[in-house]
């Protein structure tokens, strides 16, 4: 077990999806914490330190993101190409959960070295499963650089 819970940013503009998403990581098994965000702006300022969010110690990085694809102010594609392309940012691993199933965001979404493309399914039982699956695989089995 980790001394320090596992930051997850958390970029989604819908409340309820962002709702379900919170409750199911806190009710995991594994310690994280999560950081919301609703627009793709104000996730890039947290990730490149801009304005509020210029130090370190209230701003880490995190260890993992769930990115929506369809954000106000900058959209989620736009968003994981900033990521991917910033040193100290790429290796940080990006989830775009999206409800988006078409093939042409899928390709955009790889094209730019997402790290998993997974689609919110309709149903509450469904979405909660899924939220569960993320957690043990992301947070549990996978092996990442804990800051």
């Amino acid at each position: 077990m980790l001394d320090n819970p596992i930051l997850v940013m958390l970029v989604e503009d819908n409340a309820d999806h962002a709702e379900l998403v919170i409750r199911t990581m806190e009710n995991h098994h594994i310690p994280t914490r999560i950081k919301h965000f609703t627009d793709g702006e104000s996730a890039l300022d947290y990730l490149l330190r801009r304005n509020e969010y210029e130090d370190p110690e209230t701003s880490p990085r995190p260890h993992m993101i769930l990115l929506d694809l369809r954000l106000p102010r900058v959209d989620g594609l736009e968003v994981l190409s900033v990521i991917k392309d910033e040193d100290e940012l790429r290796s940080i691993p990006v989830i775009i959960l999206t409800t988006s199933d078409a093939e042409k965001d899928v390709i955009r979404a790889y094209e730019h070295y997402v790290n998993s493309y997974l689609v919110k399914p309709v149903g509450f039982e469904d979405f909660s499963s899924l939220m569960n699956d993320i957690g043990v695989y992301w947070l549990g089995w996978n092996k990442q650089l804990r800051a």
